[in-house]
Formats: structure tokens, sequence, C-alpha cells
């Protein structure tokens, strides 16, 4: 059993973060949790910024030098402006253009909005280039309810304006890459994390409520927006993992050595349970209500292995049924929903906590179907390939050996015998509807034949011709003795009685 496992075996350790800082990393970040991997990523493109910049020092004192030498007038010397100088009027240039750009869309502080009327007129749709987004059913029961969640809250109002003006701002980036606009929705949630943590005093509960419905309010309204972007490859991903799996079709529970029984009906229950939550991942629009539906289904697992073992779980187990459930499900859009979870998700939920697991068991799930070789199912390449192409398909495990991995190989063995005895029954029809259609044959020869014969009769013997005259006296004489024709006993009757005469 152990053997037949060693390509579907993870190791706890491989689902943590490779810093080693103890929180759940992602194939995504390559193995690095958001928070080592936003390090990571700052660090990067600081040192690609100060390359460049070096690169750009170099370039121009080459070009000064170059630019000296062909001038021979020292007057010429002194019309060249010194690259910090030129540097800062771009600078000055640049932060009058913002600040400019900035004023154009700051409400005036000469007329106030009543503090009573703050939410209303914040939640009300706007005559900007969005409204058609925030007319959604979706989006305006998600503004109220943010809105009533804030209204208790003393920064309440300060909160919702920061989320409002910042999920206005992201329609101007939609042309944005995926991974930028991740980094400006991360940086707005730690940003008002930290301020949460601070007003809040410490209190992580309070705080991450607080950004729940934050998360919730904003991915609502920026969900097309941000979901599988035209500037990804997300959409082909997906038509390619779609393929893989409805490539492997053939892949057996025996061949994943999943410890489920679905002949038990709990069990069986489990198991519908947990590919319709795992499909209904698709339908929800906020990264922590996708992410509950990978928890739902990942508890199914748990049950449906604890109900056939009849003991706890391991991780070794969980993961090969959530292959199997992968496979059976094929979910829909299935690498667009894992980056959308990835990039705008609540990076702490990622981290810790039973959510994160799942999800990174999720991914660890995805990558072995995509990498998923003849190896890890205990078979050779070949075999492999010839499964893959559809030129074969796997023999059905034997009943001597089904139940070295799993109790539902009897019933399999039985569900082909009744294949194989339901393939005579249909030779036999075949059979009984030859012979059905020799014997419309040989009746209809038959009664040709009886025709033929009588025909041939009726010319040996033709009928004679009478007189007319005879005719009609033997009509007549006939339909006399008609009424009596029927008496058959009539000449067995005694003579009538003659009349006698008595002398008086």
């Amino acid at each position: 059993m152990m053997n037949q496992r060693r390509g579907i075996h993870l190791d706890q350790s491989e689902l943590l973060c490779k810093k080693g800082c103890g929180f759940y990393g992602n194939n995504a970040w390559q193995g690095f949790c958001s928070k080592c991997w936003r390090e990571e990523n700052q660090r990067e493109k600081q040192k690609q910024i100060q390359e460049d910049w070096a690169l750009a020092e170099k370039l121009q004192r080459e070009e000064e030098e170059a630019y000296a030498s062909r001038q021979q007038k020292p007057q010429s010397q002194s019309t060249i402006t010194p690259f910090s100088k030129f540097e800062e009027r771009k600078t000055k240039e640049k932060s009058s253009k913002v600040h400019t750009v900035t004023k154009f869309f700051t409400p005036s502080t000469k007329t106030p909005l009543k503090k009573d009327s703050v939410f209303d007129a914040q939640s009300s749709p706007s005559p900007s280039s969005s409204a058609g987004r925030h007319s959604s059913v979706d989006t305006d029961h998600a503004t109220r309810e943010f809105i009533d969640f804030l209204k208790p809250l003393k920064s309440g109002r300060e909160i919702f304006k920061q989320c409002r003006a910042f999920t206005e701002s992201m329609v101007y980036k939609r042309d944005m890459a995926a991974d930028e606009l991740s980094e400006c929705v991360q940086d707005f949630y730690q940003n008002l994390s930290e301020r949460l943590q601070t007003q809040f005093k410490g209190s992580s509960d309070h705080v991450e409520s607080v950004m729940d419905e934050v998360e919730k309010y904003m991915m609502t309204r920026l969900y097309k927006e941000v979901f599988c972007p035209e500037t990804t490859d997300d959409e082909k991903k997906d038509l390619a993992i779609q393929k893989r799996i409805r490539a492997l079709h053939w892949v057996t529970i025996e061949m994943l050595c999943v410890p489920v029984d679905e002949e038990i009906p709990e069990v069986s229950d489990s198991v519908v349970k947990a590919i319709t939550d795992v499909i209904e991942m698709d339908s929800k629009r906020v990264p922590k209500e996708k992410l509950a539906c990978i928890t739902r289904c990942s508890k199914h697992i748990f049950n449906a292995i604890k109900v056939s073992k009849k003991e706890a779980a391991s991780a070794d187990d969980f993961l090969p049924t959530l292959i199997y459930i992968v496979l059976k499900a094929n979910p829909p859009r299935l690498q667009s929903n894992i980056q959308y979870i990835t990039r705008f998700c609540n990076p702490s939920r990622l981290m810790t906590g039973e959510d994160g697991y799942y999800f990174t068991n999720l991914c660890c799930a995805v990558a072995f179907i995509e990498k998923l070789d003849g190896q890890s199912l205990n078979m050779s390449s070949e075999e492999f390939e010839l499964y893959m192409s559809g030129q074969a398909s796997p023999n059905w495990p034997q009943a001597s050996g089904a139940s070295s991995c799993s109790p539902g190989s009897a019933a399999l063995s039985q569900v082909h015998k009744r294949l194989d005895l339901l393939t005579g029954l249909g030779e036999r029809q075949e059979r009984v509807m030859d012979q059905a259609r020799q014997l419309e044959s040989d009746l209809i020869d038959w009664t040709d034949e009886v025709e033929q014969k009588v025909q041939s009769v009726l010319e040996s013997f033709p009928a004679e011709t009478k007189n007319p005259t005879e005719t009609t006296t033997e009509g007549t004489s006939a339909a006399s003795s008609a009424i009596d024709a029927d008496n058959i006993e009539n000449e067995l009757l005694p003579p009538p009685l003659q009349p006698q005469v008595f002398a008086g």
C-alpha cells in the first residue's frame, strides 16, 4: 500500500512556506506565503530599480562626455543641464500634474455633507461610467449590508469612504496587469488593517470581522474587473486543466487507492456533497465564500473517509481523495478561481487556519493532476499513454486482487458480470429475431404454395353449366323445402292421422 502511494504522498512540511516562517505556502507564490512573497517581490523590484537607476546614470554620463567632446567652445559646456537638476525638474512637473488631477477628482471641502446623510449619499449610484456596475442586485445588496455593518462603528463613515474611493479608482486601472491589481488590493488591505489594529488596540477578532466585510464589499463590486482579466492567460489555463481532467476519465478509485467505500449510503452522500461544493465555488464572488466552498468540500471528504475506515482520516488519505473528487467534478474555471483567491483574498486567511490548509491542499491536488504520469499510478509509461490517447482502457480488477485496494471492488466485479449477462441476452435476442424472420418467410412460402394447389384443382375440375328451366324448377323445389330444411328429424315423424266416419 505504501508503495502504491509513493506518487501521491505529500509531506505536511511541503505545504508550509519554504522560507520557514511557519505559514502555508502557495505554488502561485513559488512556495512562499503571501507575506514572504510580498517581501521577496519588493526586494526584487527594489533591486531592479537600483540597477535601472545605475544604468540610467551611466548612460547619462556617457552622453554628457560624448556631447562635451564634440563641442569646442567652453560656453557650450555651460548649457548642459546636470542629470540631478534634470531629474528634479521632471519630478516637479510630474507632482504638479498629479496634484492637478487629484484636485479635479476631490470633492470640495467648502460644502461638506451632513453627517447623517453620509452613508446615504455614498451608497447612491454615482452618475459616472461605473453606474452600470452599481445597478446590479448583488452590488446593491453588498453595499447595504456593508453600510449596516459599519453604522455602529465610530470610524464607520471613514472606512466606507476609503473603500468606496479605492473601488472607484480601480475602475481606471482595469488595463493593468493582474499582479499589479493584486498588489494594489493587498496594499489597501494591509494599510487598512494596520489602522484598524491601532484603533481597536490589538483586538484581532474585531479587525478580522471588519476586514471580512471590507473584502466582501470591495470584491463584489470589482468582481467583473478582476476575475479572469483579459491581461492574463487564466482562461487558457482553465481550458487546459479541463481537457486534462477529461483525458483522465479512466482513472479509477482503485488506481488512486482512495480509502472510500461508495457502497455505503452515507459515504456516497458525502462524495456527492463534496463534488457539489467544489463545483459551487465558481458561483461565488467573494474570495472568502469561495474558500468556504473548499472547506465544506474537504470536511465532507474527511467524513467519507472516517465512515469508510471507521477511524479518523489522515493527511495521506485526504489528498488522494481530494484528487479523486476533483477528477469526478471537473470544476468550471478551476484555475481562474484559484488565481482569484490567491490574488485578492485577505492574506491572513490563506496563511493560517483551516481555510488556508484546505486551499493549499487543493492547489497541490491540481498540480498533481497536471503532472500525473504512469509512475504515480503504478503503471508503465506506454500503458499510461495508451489510456490517455483512448486506444485502450484499463483492465477491471479481478475479485482475487480487488480487495487489496478497496472494498468496492466486489461490487465492480458484480457490475461487470451483469454486463456480460446482458451481452449474452442481447445475442440470444438476435438469434430469436433471426428465427422469427425465418418463420415469417416460411409462412409466406406455404401460403403461396397452398394458393397454387387450390388454383390447379379448380382448373382441373371446372364447374358444370345447367339449363335455366331446370335451374328454376330446382330453385322452386328447393324454396318449398327450405322451410323444413333445418329440421333433420322430419323423416322420423309418424304419418299424419286420417279422418274416420262413425255410424250413428
